[in-house]
């Protein structure tokens, strides 16, 4: 019995690594982050075929019956640092897992709503922490999980969500008109209860660093090497002069030279430990990375300037992922275009997004170009696309519309949080806390995003100018994004050189002083030993005449 309870013990443990497996269990998690997206984003986008109802039956506007998509995504990116805290205290798996419990728990209790502000509290507030504590500890672990092949993986399994749209959006809307929408809310929120079974998949990943040789032991090393070398040298001293005195004094010559050497050994040691190539003799690395690992946020990240004009484009460009398909299908309905072919452009949308994200997977992995370069095209393609939306007049043209959006929304959407695992923005290291503080600097965004559009909406009496608002934060997006590599490379900071002091120049004059006489010493030692050479034969040649 103890035997099975330490079986399962070691299951439910974590993976040890010295680097990225870009793989292993890494490929179970990737299942699980694509049902994970299949049930949180594709579930929150394809919310729009509700739109009309909620307008309906609770008798309220565009912009009120919006505020319930906004509040959802606030508090989905608000709590981002809630959850990297709680992951990095109990673990993502149960984080997970409570999220699925609260996602489906919201879900439900909104097909019971009577007014506008039910659906806040539980489609808003319930399920949008829910969504929280549900995708941002997934897609952190998988991204632990590979290195080489991050950004393909990674946006693979992010398809989940144009899946989700692309089979739920007909789907609930064939199953709405035969049930209602209440009815089909609480279908839905049954299904997204498997994101607890997910959760329970994400086995912890910890990556320990090859342990360098100690201090000790490379002074040893050193110490081994020049005995062996003089050892050498002695013995030529013996064959070359033929004394019995020759040979001592060749022997404690070499003694004084290897004490000399040890020295020199230490000394090059600590300069080594200084220069930061050694670990310090009382420094535990396994304490440090168990340091690293208890720091529940790390908010120096904010004065780093990469990531903060990179969290600046992700402050603006929010305002361009969730409107659009919160407006495409009313869009739709008001250039005269049937309610069952205005679903099909959610799913037109969605396929688009399923090869665009693929495509950028697979050109981020041959890496032509620096990865972030090749998100700024996507962003200024994905912003021209927005502009051009309400130039759209029949069927036809707002699909092709629906495509080319999809297309470059999955490019952006694939590698917008991805990308802080890059060396460009922050690091693999520091990902954990840089998602939530991320995410978290998002939320306003996503809060102000659609309820802007349905405003802008109610006062043009237009659905283009909710358009001509995403396409602007996404241009301020795009100007942030090229930003980020100059601010990482210091190409936006003046560096000032300080002129030369007249103690600067005085230090250097001992040190060629000092050079100097060291090469005089040396000579002198040479000296000195060629004057025992020629005193030990003067003395031998003198032994034999007597002889």
């Amino acid at each position: 019995m103890m035997g099975f309870v330490a079986r399962v013990k070691g299951c439910g443990g974590p993976n040890v690594y010295t680097e990225e497996p870009d793989g292993g269990w890494g490929w179970v998690v990737a299942v699980a982050f694509f049902f994970v997206e299949v049930f949180t984003y594709g579930i929150i986008k394809s919310f729009g075929i509700f739109f009309e109802d909620l307008m309906t039956q609770l008798n309220e506007s565009n912009s009120r019956v919006s505020w319930t998509l906004s509040i959802c995504v606030f508090v989905m990116t608000f709590t981002a640092p809630l959850s990297t805290i709680l992951s990095n205290r109990f673990g993502h798996r149960p984080v997970v897992m409570l999220g699925g419990v609260l996602i489906s728990l919201g879900t439900i209790l909104s097909a019971f709503a009577n007014s506008i502000v039910q659906m806040y509290l539980t489609l808003g507030i319930i399920s949008g922490l829910g969504y929280c504590l549900s995708f941002l500890p997934t897609v952190t672990i998988l991204s632990q999980y590979f290195k080489k092949r991050r950004s393909l993986v990674t946006a693979v399994a992010s398809t989940g969500e144009c899946f989700s749209v692309f089979a739920f959006a007909p789907a609930s809307t064939a199953l709405k008109n035969q049930v209602g929408w209440r009815h089909t809310m609480v279908v839905i929120g049954v299904l997204q209860f498997t994101i607890t079974v997910c959760g329970a998949l994400l086995q912890p990943i910890v990556i320990e660093a090859e342990k360098k040789p100690h201090r000790s032991e490379k002074k040893l090393k050193k110490t081994e090497q020049a005995e062996t070398r003089y050892i050498l040298e002695n013995e030529q001293t013996r064959t070359s002069i033929d004394s019995v005195d020759s040979g001592v004094q060749s022997l404690s010559t070499s003694q004084t030279n290897i004490s000399e050497t040890c020295k020199n050994s230490e000394q090059e040691v600590a300069k080594e430990e200084e220069a930061g190539i050694l670990p310090p003799v009382s420094l535990n690395t396994e304490t440090s990375n168990t340091l690293f690992r208890n720091k529940l946020l790390d908010f120096s990240l904010l004065k780093d300037c990469s990531f903060i004009c990179y969290t600046l484009f992700g402050l603006f460009a929010t305002m361009g992922f969730f409107a659009p398909q919160l407006f495409v299908i009313p869009l739709s309905i008001s250039l005269g275009i049937e309610k069952e072919q205005a679903a099909y452009m959610l799913s037109a949308m969605a396929v688009a997004e399923i090869f665009g994200r693929i495509t950028v997977g697979w050109v981020l992995n041959k890496e032509p170009i620096p990865k972030i370069l090749i998100e700024l095209i996507c962003v200024s393609l994905l912003c021209i696309v927005l502009i051009v939306f309400p130039f759209a007049t029949d069927f036809w043209g707002l699909m092709t519309c629906c495509v080319l959006y999809g297309f470059f929304l999955g490019t952006v959407a694939a590698t917008h949080i991805p990308m802080l695992a890059e060396d460009d923005v922050v690091g693999i290291q520091r990902m954990p806390s840089a998602v939530g503080v991320y995410v978290f600097i998002q939320s306003f965004a996503g809060l102000a995003g659609p309820p802007l559009g349905g405003f802008l909406v109610d006062v043009t009496k237009s659905y283009g100018s909710a358009f001509y608002s995403c396409a602007a934060g996404m241009g301020l997006g795009a100007l942030f994004l090229a930003l980020v590599r100059p601010a990482k490379t210091g190409l936006c900071k003046r560096k000032r050189r300080k002129p030369k002091t007249e103690k600067d120049l005085k230090c250097k004059k001992p040190q060629k002083i000092s050079e100097e006489t060291k090469a005089e010493e040396e000579s002198e030692e040479f000296l000195e030993v060629d004057l025992i050479k020629e005193e030990i034969s003067s003395k031998n040649e003198h032994q034999n005449d007597i002889v």
